[in-house]
């Protein structure tokens, strides 16, 4: 689609928010959608997001599809999944949900539009954790294959936020889960 080749060269979806926690710059995906309205009414493009939820094991997955149709009704689709957190401190389920939401939706948009994301919020936002540099498909599955337990996996998915959209990477991950003892994480 010739269009979505325009969209993605032209586009520029600046990191518009703040986190005083962090102190770092990101983008959201209202930034994303903000910058892509013009592209979009000049290539007279529509662009739907929908949300699924999934459920995996015992975790619930919020799968979002990016779907994005020109005038000669041609379409291309990106999924991108994120994980609802069983609690989050300060936050109801509803709310939840719309964080995982919107983390889904952000990454189905960045697989749709190219939007590099190696140096946004959840790259030097590391909670304690991985740091999370290795974005290597063959290393995670290699960690996926060598997990133990389901704690291990939800550590690997952690640690691996550029795949959260590498279909083959989820679908990898869920297989796995099926495969080992369930641990609380």
């Amino acid at each position: 689609m010739k269009e979505l080749i325009e969209i993605q060269h032209n586009l520029k979806a600046p990191k518009g928010q703040w986190n005083n926690f962090g102190k770092y710059k990101y983008r959201s995906c209202e930034d994303i959608l903000e910058a892509l309205k013009p592209l979009l009414y000049e290539h007279k493009c529509e662009l739907t997001i929908a949300d699924d939820m999934v459920l995996v094991g015992t975790r619930i997955y919020v799968k979002a599809t990016v779907t994005l149709k020109n005038e000669n009704g041609e379409i291309v689709s990106t999924t991108a999944y994120a994980r609802e957190e069983e609690s989050k401190k300060g936050m109801d389920g509803s709310q939840v949900t719309g964080a995982a939401s919107s983390y889904a939706r952000k990454y189905a948009l960045n697989g749709m539009f190219c939007i590099d994301d190696t140096k946004d919020s959840d790259d030097t936002n590391t909670d304690g954790k991985d740091d999370g540099l290795s974005y290597n498909r063959d290393t995670a599955f290699q960690e996926i294959d060598a997990a133990k337990d389901t704690a291990e996996l939800s550590k690997i998915y952690n640690k691996y936020t550029m795949l959260h959209a590498d279909k083959a990477f989820m679908e990898r991950l869920g297989a796995r889960k099926k495969e080992v003892p369930y641990v609380q994480a």
